[in-house]
């Protein structure tokens, strides 16, 4: 059975989730803080961490990105009652997947946690089919219509991403912490230039479109 770790420090909200997902067929377990919820994912492997920000010891960005120190895949979901662009944009910088404003649908809630695990069960088959395009990141090769597409390693692990999170915003500064680490030479408008790159490439694909979401970044659109 598929494990998600619930971390609110609410019990009420805690709870509610708890048994919203157990009636939708997952197990869970629940923390009420940041610093339980390393200490639980030491002793347990789970599948899915939701999980809310203003918490007491460990908050929700220090708790995203201990789990990307130690697992780049596994998908973390934020719910939060700040609505605000900052918290969103440092939740996706440190590396979280989706993000739900408090008071939400709890309907809606499960049908993102099944689209996370489904996008999270992609980099684990090691394959994406968009259309006409197929990406193999086991052989690192990309094709459209069965003939094979000339990407770079960075290039390609650009788009996978991307098409790994159709619809999510991926702004400049994360993608440059992901791809490029430590590269002092890299800045915003290199990210610019790979993107157009892949757009020029991949344009003959017929499933997807790489849209520029002004003042942010960019995401994979399926047609």
């Amino acid at each position: 059975m598929i494990k998600i770790l619930v971390v609110e420090d609410d019990k009420s909200l805690n709870d509610l989730v708890c048994s919203y997902l157990r009636a939708s067929g997952y197990e869970t377990t629940a923390c009420y803080d940041g610093e339980a919820a390393l200490d639980e994912m030491e002793r347990t492997s789970f599948s899915m961490v939701v999980t809310d920000i203003m918490m007491p010891k460990v908050d929700g960005f220090a708790l995203a990105e201990a789990i990307r120190t130690s697992d780049k895949q596994i998908p973390v979901l934020f719910m939060s009652a700040r609505d605000d662009k900052p918290a969103k944009m440092r939740g996706y910088q440190a590396g979280i997947d989706d993000y739900m404003v408090k008071p939400f649908d709890l309907d809606e809630l499960t049908m993102k946690v099944g689209a996370l695990l489904r996008r999270a069960k992609i980099h684990a088959d090691n394959k994406l089919s968009v259309g006409n395009f197929t990406m193999d990141s086991e052989e690192r090769a990309a094709y459209i219509d069965g003939e094979e597409l000339s990407l770079t390693t960075r290039e390609f692990d650009l788009l996978f991403k991307l098409l790994s999170y159709p619809k999510k915003t991926f702004t400049r500064s994360a993608l440059m912490n992901e791809f490029w680490d430590y590269d002092s030479s890299a800045t915003s408008r290199t990210v610019d230039v790979y993107m157009a790159k892949l757009r020029e490439k991949t344009s003959a694909c017929n499933g997807f479109e790489i849209v520029t979401v002004h003042g942010l970044g960019y995401k994979a659109v399926i047609k």
